[in-house]
């Protein structure tokens, strides 16, 4: 089943903030859905409200939904919910399932076959959170919007 009719909304928040949410049942086919919410959102946020979204962002905001809605639906059988926030230059991307055992990055093994969407995710990141709701728990990580001019990927630093 995909997700349900009018589980999905885009709103301005009453600070201003741009967002977006849906709730998906938790089946494999929400996965795919859950990316096409993030490039749509994105996508109006730049044509829209004229807010840059580099073509990196782009990318490495798709790949965060994936990883982080593939895990719920992996780990979590159940619904799940994926919210949108754009946030001081950021998307925040924020996935609530209904398991609350918090993930751990499993040791380096370049033998190791899968298992790798969190360290994708922490190494695309400028923050990462996890934490237990009242049911389930909520992982959110927060992607830059612009790459700085130097073509630097915006909050980072070289070293």
């Amino acid at each position: 089943m995909e997700q349900a009719a009018g589980d999905e909304g885009q709103k301005t928040g009453e600070n201003g903030s741009l967002s977006a949410s849906a709730a998906y049942d938790g089946d494999a086919s929400c996965i795919g859905a859950a990316r096409h919410l993030a490039t749509g959102f994105l996508t109006e946020v730049q044509a829209v409200h004229g807010l840059p979204v580099s073509e990196r962002a782009m990318g490495m905001t798709q790949l965060v939904v994936s990883e982080l809605v593939t895990n719920a639906v992996k780990y979590a059988p159940g619904p799940l919910m994926l919210d949108l926030q754009i946030s001081g230059g950021a998307v925040r991307v924020s996935v609530w399932d209904s398991d609350p055992v918090l993930p751990d990055v499993a040791a380096t093994d370049p033998q190791r076959v899968g298992r790798h969407g969190l360290e994708i995710t922490l190494a695309v990141s400028q923050a990462y959170e996890v934490r237990r709701e009242p049911v389930g728990k909520r992982v959110t990580a927060l992607i830059a919007l612009a790459d700085d001019p130097g073509g630097d990927i915006a909050g980072r630093t070289t070293a």
